[in-house]
Formats: C-alpha cells, structure tokens, sequence
C-alpha cells in the first residue's frame, strides 16, 4: 500500500505539533515508519488519506466496541448540537446517563463525569487520600493511568523503595509517595504495606492490564488484592478505562465478581468522545466538592455532546443481551486462527485474551507481568505490524498494546485477517 499522503501531513504536521502527533504511540517510533493519517471510518474500517481501507484493531484504543460512526450515537451527537454544544450548566442528559451507568456496574451508588481516563484516576487518587488522610499509592509495573504525575514512576531497587519518576517535570516530592509492585504478585504487595503501615491510602490497578499487552489477572490475585486493602484501611480503586462496558456489562467487576473501592471509567462510556468517569459508594462520592472537603471540578465536565454520545452507547450495549457472546465468540476465532498459523510457521509466540482484549506476545514463556512483557522480540513485533499493515490490517503500533475487537468486524474479515498473518508468517 501507498501512504505518500499520510507522508506529507506528518511532515506538515512535525513543523507544528511536537513530534507531528498529540499522543506519542502515534508516532510510529516503536515500529518505525511514518504514522497513517486517518480520513473517515465506519464500522470495522478505517479509510486514509491515500485512499486505503484498513481492517481495524485499535479502535480508538477501545471505544467503538459496536463499530465505527455507529448510527445511533452519531445521531444522538448530531441532534444534540443543534440545542448547543456546551453551557458549563446541568443539563439533564447527566443525570440520564448517570442513572444508567450505576443500574450497569455494581457496587456504586454515584458517579463523577470527568474529561478522560486520565482525568478520572487523577481524581480518584485525590479522592482516596482526602478520604483515607494518607499519601502514599501503590500502582504496578506497567500499568499506565494516564499522565498524571503521579502515575508516571517506574521501579526502585527493591519491593519496599520509593518510585522515582521517569518523565522530566515529575518532581521527587511527587514520586516518593507513589510506591511501585509487580502485576499478578501479592507478596510483593504485601511487603510494600508492611513497609508503609498506615501510610498507603490506596491501590491503584488494571484488572485486566492493557498496556503492556493483554496481561488477565492470575486466579486469585484480585480477591487477595482486596483483602490486603480491606485488613490495612486502603482503598481499592480500579482502572476500568479499557474494560468497563467492554468485558461485561459491568466490567471486569461483574467479570470477576471482585468490587473496588472506586472504579474509573473512559473509553465506551463515552461513544468515542472525550470522556471520563470515576464512582463509588456513597460515603466515599460524598467527600467530593460541593458536599465534601475534596475539590474537583472541570468547565467541560458533562459536556452535552458527550453525554449525548455517552448515553446512546451505553443503551445500545445495555439493549443487546447477545453482544459480549458475540464479541467473545469473535475473539476467540481470531486467537484460535492466529495461533495455528504461527504454530505451522514455527514463529515463537503467547497470546493473551480476555474478552474483546488479545494481544499476541513473541515470546513463548507466560507474560503474567511487565518483566515478561519486555522479554518479547520487538524486532519480530515490527515485522509483524509492517506485514500486517501492508495487508491492509491495522492493529496498535507497539509491542506493549492490546487489540481491541469490535462487533462491527465480520467472519469474512476474521478470515481475511488470519489470511493476512498466515502470509506475514512466512516471512518472520
């Protein structure tokens, strides 16, 4: 395929936009290559501006899990925007959508709209430590929420040692107060509490990480997280930007009947807008401005347009009783092809899925944590993503994303995939 196009506007846009992108993994350097630039999308595809259509894995890194430019949540954007497109007032969309997230999740009793995941665990952190009166957080080896300062802190020398940060303009202020565990090991939890007794204000994790790859929870390991939080006075929050609405009705909650302290949405909620949400129980929303003591706040925060979007999706996934079977059902033909091809072709590889999540690791050991996500070969990674995308098929342009299924992708272009990595294959 030709991208002479996308070329030209990346070059265009590196003389104004740092690095020619608005978010990193954009860039293509993990893979090398020049980023593809997108003209429109609908259902399963995305069309660029040199004309290709490309089967899509990313999908918004996750929120058109019914498809591209679904007619109903385009609707609702477009007949919302002619009352207005934002009034830094209430509108009763809010309440609509609000009312129809709490009947979907168990276990929260009120939720706060916010303007993206980041935005959503940025607060719940705050929320945690006004709650709790203690500082210090516990997130995990790659595990990513967001850019807050907070988050951005990468492992000391040992299980009970501070964090330090791994972005410049991250302070050492900040990052003292962010302990660092490994993904899927209790122990390693346990030793950063008894480290920090009474200190640690909350637990902060992906219940299925999405990136460094699809990485599920190991048998046990959430429902022992919760017990650890619960003994020591912490709270549990989970980032449920990538599975909530997408694993379950409820997310990896309902999925795995194991209930957070406060639970972080994005994503799906927000029909591919920008939005975000954190909720909880009762006592805990309650310490939130204006009836509490923490302050939170954001002018577009309900913006119509994205509540409007927001609710259309949420009744459309709320409405099918058959979809999570379906996407399952898909997922699980796309693992069962790809691994069998791979096998034929000899090529070292694991794969992870939970779901609508997959992910394809090179590497044959067990990729349970960070660690043993780096251990896979990016060099056969790249070749893969080049091959595949050559094939007119588009999946995340790093080693260390999930894909994201979509229910608007066909048998036909399962196939047509499958086809495409057995052709790839060959040459790995």
């Amino acid at each position: 395929m030709l991208y002479q196009r996308s070329s030209q506007l990346f070059e265009a846009a590196a003389h104004v936009i740092p690095g020619g992108v608005n978010s990193p993994v954009r860039a293509f350097k993990a893979v090398g290559g020049t980023p593809i630039f997108v003209k429109r999308a609908k259902g399963a595809y995305l069309y660029d501006e040199d004309g290709n259509q490309l089967i899509d894995y990313i999908n918004s890194w996750g929120p058109m899990i019914l498809g591209h430019a679904h007619q109903p949540v385009i609707d609702a954007i477009t007949e919302r925007a002619k009352l207005g497109t934002s009034f830094g007032m209430p509108t009763e969309l809010e309440t609509q959508i609000a009312e129809l997230a709490l009947s979907m999740v168990p276990n929260i009793d009120k939720i706060r709209f916010v303007n993206s995941g980041t935005e959503a665990c940025m607060s719940a952190i705050r929320l945690a430590r006004g709650f709790t009166n203690r500082d210090k957080i516990i997130k995990f080896a790659g595990c990513y929420h967001g850019h807050s300062d907070s988050f951005l802190i990468q492992a000391g020398s040992g299980a009970s040692t501070f964090g330090s940060p791994n972005s410049p303009g991250v302070t050492q202020g900040t990052a003292k107060d962010t302990l660092l565990a490994d993904y899927n090991d209790i122990d390693n939890v346990r030793a950063l509490f008894a480290s920090n007794p009474n200190q640690i204000a909350a637990v902060i994790i992906e219940p299925v990480a999405g990136n460094m790859g699809c990485i599920p929870p190991m048998d046990g390991f959430l429902e022992q997280l919760k017990h650890v939080c619960q003994e020591s006075g912490a709270l549990l929050i989970f980032d449920e930007v990538m599975t909530g609405f997408r694993l379950a009705k409820g997310g990896a909650q309902e999925l795995y009947k194991v209930y957070s302290d406060i639970v972080c949405f994005g994503k799906v909620i927000g029909g591919g807008l920008p939005v975000g949400a954190f909720a909880a129980r009762n006592e805990i929303m309650n310490y939130l401005a204006p009836v509490g003591p923490v302050y939170q706040a954001g002018t577009l925060s309900g913006n119509p347009l994205a509540m409007a979007a927001g609710l259309a999706m949420l009744q459309e996934i709320n409405g099918d009783s058959d979809l999570f079977a379906r996407l399952e059902a898909k997922t699980a033909y796309l693992q069962k092809g790809i691994d069998e091809v791979l096998t034929q072709n000899n090529v070292v590889f694991t794969i992870n899925r939970v779901g609508s999540m997959i992910s394809v690791h090179f590497d044959a050991s067990p990729v349970t944590d960070f660690k043993s996500a780096k251990k896979g070969d990016n060099e056969t990674f790249k070749k893969f993503f080049h091959g595949l995308l050559n094939e007119g098929i588009y999946i995340a342009p790093s080693a260390y994303e999930t894909w994201f299924i979509t229910d608007a992708l066909t048998y036909e272009d399962l196939d047509t995939t499958i086809k495409a990595v057995r052709k790839v294959a060959a040459s790995l």
